[in-house]
């Protein structure tokens, strides 16, 4: 069965209410449990608590008209930025001092993602994050998917749980960037067969989540290329201390491939100036084609078209180096 179509069975499912699809004899849960304790031990893990990096950026664009635009955050470790210890190497800093370079207007973050977290912990972020404010936010970026695929979670429900949340911050008046799950057969020290069958589960949840994150209005980026090759080829320099999370390189690599799409849904990057280029294999595709060809290149967007239709971006993108300038000014407000 072709991956489209898979994507579309478990985004179905979740939209029914329906269970998770079954890929897994007893016998290979043993084996995929025995090769992820052996993996924990090697990677050794982090309990370190994220910096928190809330706060006001791009302050030098307060004297501009209006207030400023409002950023937030949600999802697992990588959302809160868990592997790195300056609050200007998480990817909500890197993305909010983008934006307000781009925009030349002040950006304030509000991170609300927890470490460790699954999909079903979405529904307690969004309730936090709109009901502490009386403004909404104008934007939020999920990442979520890893620890839903680690801890064995059905991908139909995982994906629900993702729909829920997406639904309600679309009411309220949010638009949404989704990072999809990224690519877990790229973490070092995992083994055969749990690499492979990591890969092939979190790529099948990446896909199913842009189903259905894009059928609610949403846009989606692929993470799971940038946890592929450019991590695999890179693993001292992009993946943090513990070999798990991404280091302050991983971090700016991803988040540069997100900045694009967040600046679109929030105006200051408009979709018409950046034509779809049938080169380099943009356009328009069934959703359940774009899915799933997203998630085999990081950094592809896809987006609400018309009717049945999405539009697929591969949005051009370039690595941070240690010569980059630093992120725009911060006031924290944590």
């Amino acid at each position: 069965m072709s991956r489209a179509r898979v994507a579309r069975r478990i985004a179905t499912a979740a939209a029914y209410g329906s269970g998770g699809i079954g890929v897994l004899s007893g016998a290979a849960i043993g084996l995929l449990l025995a090769e992820m304790r052996l993996a924990r031990r090697k990677m050794g893990g982090s309990g370190d608590v994220p910096p928190r990096a809330d706060g006001l950026y791009g302050a030098a664009f307060a004297h501009r008209d209006g207030p400023p635009l409002r950023l937030a955050f949600l999802g697992d470790s990588t959302a809160a930025g868990q592997g790195v210890h300056r609050a200007r190497q998480t990817p909500g800093a890197l993305l909010a001092s983008g934006a307000a370079a781009v925009g030349e207007r002040p950006v304030e973050l509000r991170n609300v993602a927890l470490p460790g977290a699954q999909s079903d912990d979405l529904e307690r972020q969004v309730s936090v994050l709109l009901g502490e404010r009386e403004q909404v936010p104008d934007v939020c970026v999920v990442m979520i998917g890893a620890n839903d695929v680690t801890g064995r979670m059905p991908l139909a429900r995982s994906v629900r749980h993702l729909s829920d949340a997406v639904t309600r911050l679309r009411t309220a008046g949010c638009e949404v960037v989704v990072g999809t799950c990224p690519d877990l057969g790229s973490v070092e020290p995992v083994g055969q067969p749990l690499r492979w069958l990591a890969r092939r589960l979190s790529r099948q949840l990446a896909a199913a989540q842009t189903i259905a994150v894009v059928e609610l209005g949403g846009r989606t980026v692929s993470l799971g290329d940038l946890l592929g090759p450019e991590f695999a080829a890179n693993p001292r320099e992009l993946f943090g201390p513990d070999n798990y999370h991404p280091s302050a390189e991983g971090y700016a690599t991803a988040a540069m491939a997100m900045l694009p799409t967040l600046c679109a849904a929030l105006g200051l990057w408009p979709d018409a100036e950046d034509q779809p280029d049938t080169a380099r294999r943009e356009g328009l595709l069934p959703v359940a084609r774009a899915a799933a060809a997203a998630v085999s290149e990081g950094g592809t967007e896809v987006t609400a078209a018309r009717g049945p239709w999405a539009l697929l971006r591969h949005r051009r993108r370039r690595r941070f180096t240690a010569e980059d300038p630093a992120p725009a000014e911060q006031t924290s407000t944590g």
